[in-house]
């Protein structure tokens, strides 16, 4: 059991952290802090849900990932990827139902852990994770549509192709002064890097774009207007639940579990070759699981390693698990003492941060150079790209392991396929009766 969960920050604490190091620790989650912010609360409003639920995630599940996951750097809390999920689940089973699912996960990804699959996880065909991302991806961006034009739509379809219909059916009401601050907002938050590289382009067009709003009075939809307070407190809350019904909440989880164990190890592998650390895979996916058990109970969402916030950490010094930890207090600070601003926040900024957010996750560049691969891989990515666009999340990851693993099984083939004496290269073996008998020779 102590070789399978074994915390990284455990380990360190028995050899030492050195103190200055600690001060960058510190330096390094007060910036993540400040970055994980705006991304938090899009999460969150993206998924249909409100805007503090996306916070307190990122504080409770952030602090849990990274007290007692398998990585030195990893920044845990709500992601993109879990947009689509959290939105279905939400929209068919209610806040309640969404509850249930993450902890259900939660005790999915304990069980991956236990049963050592970390290693496992690795298998999966990057065709099949490129389209699982660019199908996330297109979504997120589908999802945004509504409020970076400002359109006077109440319920967006769920389905995609029905929410372009609607999006055409009321092209003619594009709120003008929405449309201008998405486009600020995007242009804000890609280039403001070359001008200060330190503070994130998200926060800075977040602060800008609220003040000139609020100082203006600009007409355009705010969080206040969706979602009226954002609550500064956490409260503790058990969901309601009877046995009957465990059995409806079995797929959801499973997919929340494996899409979430695929990105924190991703996000861990990525993370161990920027410091040239190891990571504890069962580990992490224990350490997933009980936050994802945990974070439910005060209000949030599903939780995972998020790539971006993890590659903030480590450019800024960040090399132990503290750094995650002050990422989470400082969240729960802001939220204490300056969550009542945040729902003067502009919709139309929101979705144009979420619109570079899956931008990046298109992985566009990877999708077209799957297309000149095998027909093997561009079956497996194209499969689970139109699933996820089309169908739905849960069936896309169903169908995405039985084609990885017939992938697998392709591949094993192909590389074990023996050939017997008479096909060895005559370089290697020049006369084969100097064989002893009874012994084969396996190319």
């Amino acid at each position: 059991m102590n070789k399978i969960f074994n915390p990284k920050f455990f380990t360190l604490l028995k050899t030492g952290i050195d103190r200055k190091q600690i001060s960058t620790e510190v330096l390094s989650g007060i910036v993540v802090g400040i970055v994980a912010l705006p991304l938090a609360i899009a999460f969150a409003v993206a998924s249909g849900v409100s805007p503090e639920k996306g916070l307190i995630t990122a504080i409770v599940a952030g602090f849990l990932i990274s007290f007692l996951g398998g990585s030195r750097v990893q920044i845990g809390g709500p992601t993109g990827a879990f947009i689509v999920i959290v939105y279905g689940i939400v929209e068919k089973f209610g806040i309640e139902g969404l509850m249930i699912s993450t902890i259900m996960a939660g005790f999915f990804l304990i069980a991956f852990g236990l049963l050592k699959l970390g290693t496992l996880l690795k298998y999966f065909p990057h065709p099949l994770v490129v389209g699982f991302t660019s199908g996330i991806a297109l979504v997120i961006f589908s999802t945004q549509i509504k409020d970076a034009l400002g359109l006077p739509i109440d319920k967006v379809p769920s389905d995609f192709i029905e929410k372009w219909v609607m999006y055409f059916d009321n092209i003619n009401h594009i709120n003008i002064t929405a449309l201008l601050i998405t486009i600020v907002t995007i242009l804000i938050t890609i280039y403001s890097k070359k001008i200060i590289s330190k503070i994130p382009g998200s926060f800075i067009s977040i602060i800008l774009i609220t003040l000139l709003v609020h100082i203006l009075d600009l007409p355009v939809t705010t969080i206040e207007t969706f979602f009226g307070e954002i609550p500064s407190e956490i409260h503790f809350s058990i969901p309601n639940f009877h046995f009957d019904n465990l059995q409806h909440y079995i797929a959801p989880a499973l997919t929340i579990a494996l899409l979430g164990s695929i990105e924190s190890l991703l996000s861990a592998v990525v993370s161990d070759g920027m410091i040239g650390g190891k990571h504890r895979s069962n580990t992490e996916l224990i350490a997933q699981g009980i936050a994802n058990i945990v974070t439910p109970f005060f209000g949030g969402i599903p939780a995972t390693g998020a790539i971006a916030r993890t590659a903030t950490n480590v450019k800024n010094g960040g090399r132990t698990p503290i750094a995650g930890m002050v990422h989470a207090i400082t969240l729960l600070l802001i939220m204490l003492f300056l969550g009542s601003w945040a729902k003067l926040i502009p919709m139309s900024c929101l979705a144009g941060i979420l619109i570079v957010i899956a931008y990046n996750m298109s992985e566009w560049r990877s999708f077209i150079s799957i297309l000149r691969s095998s027909y093997f891989d561009i079956l497996v990515l194209l499969s689970t790209f139109l699933l996820t666009v089309f169908v739905d999340l849960t069936v896309a990851i169903e169908v995405g392991v039985v084609l990885s693993a017939l992938l697998f099984m392709k591949r094993m083939s192909l590389i074990t396929e023996k050939r017997i004496n008479n096909v060895i290269d005559s370089d290697l073996i020049e006369d084969y009766s100097m064989l002893p008998k009874g012994l084969n020779i396996f190319h």
